[in-house]
């Protein structure tokens, strides 16, 4: 491998750990209350995530396709806004995740491993 290959690799490997960040932290706020695009992309944005509508709604219509999400259609000042809710398999998962990242937060930062 070339060294000018890497950044490309790193690049896709960046994007793949970054959406499922976004992924999880969707699940984790339609879990709190409904939530809908415009108030997803500002939350993350608090978290650091600029997201476009393009990268965004995507991610969106996969939760709900595969039965972690519900779509609830709402109309809010005369237009229509899309909001999600978590399902029941969308909390199953949820749990899990944040199984997993406690053990692996707790497992990368332990401070006798080194790094």
């Amino acid at each position: 491998m070339k060294n000018q290959e890497l950044p490309v690799i790193w690049d896709r490997l960046a994007r793949q750990f970054f959406i499922g960040f976004v992924r999880t932290h969707i699940l984790y706020h339609a879990a709190e209350q409904p939530v809908c695009g415009a108030d997803l992309t500002a939350e993350l944005a608090r978290h650091g995530y600029r997201l476009s509508p393009g990268t965004l709604y995507p991610v969106l219509h996969e939760l709900e396709a595969s039965g972690y999400l519900r779509c609830l259609p709402n109309v809010r000042q005369g237009r229509r806004v899309k909001r999600y809710t978590i399902t029941a398999s969308g909390r199953q998962v949820l749990v899990r995740i944040r199984k997993q990242i406690k053990e692996l937060v707790n497992e990368v930062m332990d401070s006798g491993h080194a790094g």
